[in-house]
């Protein structure tokens, strides 16, 4: 399996308000305001690295396909001890790595900005490089947006099955080209808000999107996801997921939504029906969800098996986890 997308440092800061307090609705278009946080912490992160981190948890061994900068070789090193194959990771001396500036306020929102730095190199990466038949699937997640086409034509043209996560990029990305990424994608997955501004751009309704993509999962937060999945003739079977409870502290939602692919796509990689995965990422993302940072501290599949069966109930293709443990694609 390979993994692309950014590679970034986070920035976390903590607000001890809530933003929708200091923002006046009718002054919009004027808007300026600071917020004095009371917590900054710097954390290795990164749309690819965050994906690539949780899928080595559960077993996988993919491999990241990404630019970093110089100051990145520690935390290349660090991905590697955890499992992750970062022989497809490429530093660049002469630029730094990308950096997330992120505020959350008490009520879990974020206001974020992001520099590009080295990730602007990931354009010159080229999956012609890999051999396609050694690769399951690519995940294509925000990244430079040249890159993320990129892939997007390379996987089409070589028939390798993708995943399109534009998700932080929809606002970045044009109509046309949210509909060139879509365009042969196996997988869609974004948020519900991000999944308006997908269709709006696009100007396709919900059902269009799904006549067009295999497998449309859309995120709701403490709501869980939805995940639509073709059924021929026109047809769509959806299925509601619930979300994971929280058992300890809602810290940070920074890198949630990565742990949810994680978690769905290697549900998916030990052949669980779509139901089971999904639900897969929502035990993957409530581990994120009570961490600080991205990437939540390692815990092993029997502690992830046992969180879903306190959710869900027993699953017995959870034993798939630790007998498909790391493939090599």
């Amino acid at each position: 399996m390979v993994v692309t997308g950014s590679v970034a440092f986070d920035y976390l800061m903590t607000f001890p308000g809530q933003f929708v307090e200091h923002l006046i609705p009718d002054q919009l278009s004027r808007l300026s305001v600071s917020f004095l946080v009371d917590e900054m912490r710097l954390v290795p992160g990164g749309c690819g690295p965050n994906i690539a981190y949780s899928l080595a948890l559960l077993g996988e061994k993919p491999l990241l396909f990404a630019t970093a900068g110089r100051d990145a070789a520690e935390y290349r090193d660090r991905l590697a001890r955890e499992g992750v194959d970062v022989s497809g990771l490429v530093l660049h001396d002469d630029v730094f790595t990308a950096s997330f500036f992120v505020s959350t306020d008490r009520d879990q929102n974020q206001i974020a900005s992001f520099y590009t730095g080295a990730m602007a190199r990931a354009r010159e990466l080229s999956l012609a490089s890999l051999d396609p038949n050694g690769i399951a699937l690519v995940i294509v997640s925000p990244n430079d947006p040249a890159a993320m086409a990129r892939y997007a034509e390379e996987c089409r043209r070589s028939g390798v099955p993708f995943l399109y996560d534009p998700s932080q990029q929809v606002a970045r990305l044009s109509g046309e080209e949210l509909r060139q990424g879509l365009s042969g994608a196996a997988i869609l997955i974004v948020n519900d808000y991000e999944f308006g501004i997908l269709t709006q751009k696009m100007e396709l309704s919900r059902e269009d999107v799904e006549d067009r993509v295999q497998a449309v999962v859309i995120t709701h937060g403490a709501e869980g996801s939805t995940i639509s999945v073709a059924a021929g003739e026109g047809l769509s079977l959806r299925h509601g997921v619930p979300a994971a409870r929280v058992e300890k502290e809602a810290i940070d939602p920074t890198g949630v939504g990565d742990a949810f692919r994680a978690g769905l796509v290697r549900g998916l990689r030990i052949g669980a029906p779509w139901p089971v995965a999904g639900r897969m990422g929502s035990v993957s993302a409530v581990f994120g969800l009570e961490a600080l940072g991205p990437q939540p501290p390692r815990y092993s599949i029997e502690q992830f098996r046992a969180r879903y069966e306190r959710n869900f109930g027993e699953e017995p293709l959870l034993e798939r986890l630790r007998e498909q443990a790391g493939p090599d694609s």
